[in-house]
């Protein structure tokens, strides 16, 4: 038997490929299939079955590309509705795979198919269970992105439920989740990517609830909105989707400065991955800057408009990787790259704006003597409650395509930008500058660096910090 998590950093994703005695099966794949199929074939091994928990909602899964390219069957849990062909479990349903066993096991409550598989070993006792979104290490699975039409405190009230089948699983069964932490798919995931159920009895707040009440109000409170993109995805996992080799065709294209100039007259959207420290020294006017090195798919996902074509900026080399990362996200809307950078844009003679940076002492400076100051915090509100700048105005990048929150920015004032370490910051005026904004500072090192800067003043809801 051998087992292998395959982990991905920017979506806090986790796929399992399993195999033994030469038959595989994947759990949870990603839109692109290769990383398992060259596995198998490493391995020696043929796919057999591709499980999935649950309809993805953060992200676009691979089991309709992994099915062609291998024949081999989709596999969801009870009172799944698709618009492709799989096998329908039966909850209990054991599948084989060499000397070992997959049985499934229905957990409705993050969503009504979600179901968690059990894996025993070539002796027939529980090793692992595949839990899906049904239950993270400290956490569980949010239970208000439904396939159906329940109020979320049903759904809790179902999670409430699968949480007791999975208590009576030995302690010592290796739970491997879904996702780790920084995934929107719960509130607070911990900061391993697997555990056991004795630990997860012991310490997850979720499974110590005492009643099905406190479950309820425990697992419902506190629940940020979903990321936008999530209904759609989820969607996409459900009806099917166009082969990523197709995609990739249409995407991966180089475009000259000129063909590049051609798009971006008629209105696409430009979106540049490079790093923000080289951003704001230089780029496309209206380019929005999302670097790939951070939770890049997540606020593609959120600010940049499925419905509209989109061309790319990226670093040397990167161009592939980049589009692949929005496919996971369900972007099919690329129409190609810039052939040479934003070095080529600039070799040709070509328009170029810029961003401002500052470092929180010339914040603290400018604080004193400049009447005209705004500091605009793009921190998530419970980030902004726990210290922000005196007088900040909170203003959350997931929330500014709304032309309502972005009402708040005056561009009769000198807004000063601040994230919690400068990449979210840099994503805001980018999008401040495509609406016409233009007096802009970013503050460099974001609030971790400007805590630690006496001259300015820290508060939170019960007073002074500092």
């Amino acid at each position: 038997m051998f087992i292998r998590q395959l982990y991905t950093g920017c979506l806090s994703e986790a796929a399992y490929y399993v195999d033994s005695e030469g038959e595989a099966a994947i759990v949870d794949p990603l839109r692109d299939t290769d990383e398992y199929l060259i596995l198998a074939e490493e391995r020696k091994a043929e796919i057999k079955y591709i499980f999935e928990t649950h309809f993805h909602a953060d992200f676009v899964s691979g089991h309709l590309d992994l099915a062609k390219k291998t024949g081999a069957p989709i596999v969801y849990g009870p009172g799944t509705k698709t618009k492709f062909p799989i096998h329908l479990a039966k909850d209990g349903e054991v599948f084989h795979l060499g000397k070992i066993t997959i049985q499934a096991i229905h957990t409705p409550g993050h969503t009504l198919e979600s179901t968690c598989f059990l894996l025993r070993d070539e002796n027939n006792k529980p090793y692992c269970i595949f839990t899906g979104d049904t239950l993270f290490v400290g956490d569980v699975g949010r239970p208000d992105l439904s396939s159906g039409n329940l109020e979320k405190e049903e759904l809790a009230s179902y999670l409430f439920d699968s949480l007791q089948k999975l208590r009576q699983l030995p302690d010592n069964l290796i739970i491997y989740p879904a996702h780790g932490a920084g995934s929107s798919c719960g509130k607070n995931l911990g900061a391993e990517n697997s555990s056991t159920i004795g630990e997860q009895k012991r310490n997850n707040y979720a499974m110590l609830a005492k009643d099905r009440e406190d479950f309820i109000r425990e697992v419902t409170e506190g629940l940020e909105a979903p990321p936008s993109y999530f209904i759609k995805d989820a969607r996409i996992n459900q009806e099917g989707y166009r082969e990523l080799e197709e995609v990739m065709k249409h995407s991966y294209y180089p475009l000259s400065v000129a063909m590049f100039k051609e798009k971006t007259g008629k209105g696409v959207w430009v979106l540049d991955t490079r790093p923000p420290e080289k951003f704001t020294g230089g780029f496309i006017p209206r380019a929005i800057n999302i670097g790939l090195g951070g939770r890049f798919a997540e606020w593609a996902g959120m600010l940049i408009p499925y419905d509209q074509p989109v061309v790319l900026v990226t670093e040397a080399g990167e161009e592939e990787e980049t589009i692949i990362r929005m496919a996971r996200v369900g972007f099919d809307n690329v129409e190609g790259y810039l052939e040479g950078g934003f070095d080529a844009w600039k070799k040709n003679g070509e328009k170029t704006d810029m961003i401002i940076n500052i470092e929180p002492e010339e914040l603290a400076m400018d604080m004193h003597f400049d009447k005209k100051l705004m500091v605009i915090d793009v921190r998530k509100p419970a980030e902004f409650a726990d210290g922000h700048v005196k007088r900040a105005i909170n203003m959350p990048l997931e929330e500014m395509r709304d032309p309502a929150a972005m009402a708040k920015a005056d561009d009769e004032m000198n807004m000063y930008i601040n994230c919690q370490s400068g990449y979210r910051s840099v994503i805001a005026c980018s999008l401040l500058k495509r609406e016409g904004f233009h007096n802009l500072h970013n503050v460099s090192g974001g609030f971790k660096k400007i805590s630690l800067t006496p001259e300015i003043r820290i508060v939170k809801e019960e007073g002074v910090l500092n």
